[in-house]
């Protein structure tokens, strides 16, 4: 009971992991700068994975698409990789999580489920390590340019985006270990049941001889009772 409300939990996380990494890929602001005048902000730079766009003070945006992705920095196109291979991962994750749980009714013997729960649970914590990856070798790029004195280009600051991203990771992380601990302590009381079933049963085996052994007596056969004087 104990390892199905476990699996169910990892199954929420992973699955809430799953989504939040999967909403982040399309955010507008994974980076984002303004330009402040005396009273309100004339103007808003954000820019996300696939276009860079410019939004004034009465809302109308600007948007440029990136046009040659063989063109792009190395570090998007990197992102770009990692966020796609997390999306792919968390979907068949998924799937080998509905069919590992125990609480399904597909997936065969109990033992090939907890080997399917495993593997679920190892490919969610690589998909949360690809989402990791991708936020923070984005935001490492943003902090560098921001602290870089020599850098004289449009400076941005950390978006939504990659909280987003570094949350849903987080979970997906987690909601697999604990996929993956379920499987260790199911093998463990395995392991420790049979050990008992093994003695008990060897314990019965020994008795039920001992006691064949003791209870075995000839026909017809009489009690010996020897005098003192017999041997004389």
């Amino acid at each position: 009971m104990a390892s199905g409300s476990a699996e169910l939990v990892a199954f929420l996380l992973v699955i809430s992991g799953w989504v939040l990494v999967s909403s982040t890929l399309p955010t507008d602001y994974w980076k984002v700068s303004s330009i402040d005048g005396t009273v309100i902000t004339t103007a808003t730079f954000w820019a996300n994975l696939w276009k860079t766009c410019v939004t004034d003070s009465t809302g109308v945006s600007n948007c440029k698409d990136f046009p040659s992705m063989l063109a792009l920095d190395g570090y998007i196109q990197a992102c770009r990789g990692l966020m796609i291979a997390a999306i792919c991962l968390g979907f068949f994750g998924s799937i080998c999580a509905l069919v590992g749980m125990k609480c399904t009714k597909i997936g065969g013997s109990e033992q090939t489920k907890s080997r399917i729960a495993c593997l679920a649970g190892l490919i969610f914590i690589l998909c949360g390590l690809c989402a990791m990856t991708s936020c923070s070798l984005y935001a490492n790029r943003i902090t560098v340019e921001f602290f870089d004195p020599l850098y004289v280009a449009q400076k941005y600051e950390l978006g939504a985006a990659l909280f987003i991203g570094w949350a849903g990771s987080s979970l997906c992380i987690i909601g697999g270990s604990i996929f993956c601990f379920s499987l260790v302590k199911d093998n463990k009381n395995r392991r420790v049941g049979y050990a008992y079933n093994t003695a008990a049963s060897a314990i019965s085996t020994r008795t039920k001889a001992y006691n064949d052994s003791t209870d075995f007596k000839a026909p017809n056969a009489s009690p010996k009772h020897f005098d003192k004087n017999a041997y004389v």
